[in-house]
């Protein structure tokens, strides 16, 4: 059997104030008036069944997840007591899959972007599962054709190639300085990395026990509960505090052998931040971005506008800005100062805790 699993862990600070600690960037009805967590599950629509689903994402998030997507299992929906980054994510939900199908692939995807068009998408990792299964010691990951040169991304350097649109990979690169950053892209050789992975259970289930083996261990238990169907919240309750924080790719993929890419050759879009909504919503005539049901925009060029509910927002004479407003709290802030909000939100909590957060 195949199965996808979604991580959805995030909160997205870069998207304040309406993302929060209680209701993460990928509930948010930004795009088309769905939430990137219903975008990521409608992806798989002709892949997976819902049944197929599983989602690994922080326990805060996990009931506003389940009534967002009521198709998916509520025990799909799996909430990790805090968050221990990508690696133990991946290894809880092998385990969790092993419980009911040692022999099944598995497919990880991740819960902030836009891929489109599906198509593209949906041939993609067809192509990957059946990779994987024709390589079933190996570990695929999806490589995004560049645009650009992106400072902000790992990279993946590519190798011979295997199959069609499936390669060896060479090596992975951390996020480069902006002169390497356009040498790979320039090479035509290079790769972003996606965060997004097929593989065997097997496969990748070894890979963890070779190369985090104190992951493995301590979340071994978590296969024999899920084969009993048994609920192992006070379980993960115990175990995740002692788990390294530690992504997949440092721990496995980069010191793994036998790994292929598949090129993932459409668009790849970040919602990390606001101005990446220029990128997935259309434009007015004035080249603003708004998402708000009341507004009033004059002489007003280039800006995100965001709204809530009944509340208007009225704009007049403003250029190159980001105006967020949300019930308890409002930001305005110039479109170059985005990658500041982090150090705002820090300071908001250091004035108010934890109320604004």
């Amino acid at each position: 059997m195949r199965y996808a699993v979604i991580m959805a862990g995030g909160a997205g600070k870069r998207l304040w104030p309406h993302s929060r600690q209680c209701k993460p960037k990928q509930l948010l009805r930004l795009v088309g008036g769905k939430s990137l967590m219903e975008i990521a599950v409608d992806r798989l629509e002709g892949l997976f069944e819902p049944e197929q689903i599983f989602i690994v994402t922080n326990a805060e998030y996990a009931e506003q997840i389940a009534e967002a997507l009521p198709a998916v299992p509520r025990e799909n929906i799996v909430g990790e007591p805090e968050g221990r980054d990508t690696l133990n994510a991946i290894a809880l939900a092998a385990e969790m899959l092993a419980g009911r199908d040692e022999n099944a692939t598995m497919a990880v995807f991740t819960a902030d972007h836009v891929i489109r068009p599906k198509e593209c998408f949906c041939r993609a990792v067809q192509l990957a599962m059946d990779a994987a299964e024709k390589h079933p010691d190996a570990l695929l990951t999806f490589g995004v054709q560049p645009t650009w040169p992106h400072p902000g991304l790992g990279y993946i350097e590519c190798g011979p190639k295997i199959d069609e649109d499936v390669f060896a990979v060479a090596a992975f690169k951390e996020k480069p300085d902006h002169v390497t950053a356009r040498q790979y892209v320039e090479s035509g050789g290079y790769f972003w990395n996606s965060g997004m992975f097929v593989w065997t259970l097997r496969a990748i289930r070894n890979a963890i026990a070779a190369f985090a083996q104190d992951s493995a261990k301590k979340l071994a238990p978590i296969r024999e509960a899920s084969a009993k169907g048994n609920d192992f919240t006070k379980l993960l309750a115990k175990i995740y505090p002692t788990l390294e924080k530690i992504s997949i790719d440092f721990a496995v993929m980069e010191k793994a052998q036998n790994v292929m890419m598949v090129a993932l050759n459409c668009e790849w879009i970040d919602l990390g931040s606001w101005p990446s909504l220029e990128e997935v919503v259309d434009l007015d005539q004035q080249g603003n971005v708004i998402v708000a049901e009341n507004h009033v925009i004059m002489d007003s060029f280039r800006n995100v506008i965001v709204g809530s509910g009944d509340h208007l927002l009225a704009v007049l004479g403003v250029d190159d800005c980001i105006i967020v407003h949300s019930p308890d709290a409002t930001l305005v802030c110039k479109k170059t100062d985005n990658q500041r909000l982090k150090e705002l939100v820090a300071a908001v909590e250091k004035t108010y805790g934890n109320k604004y957060l």
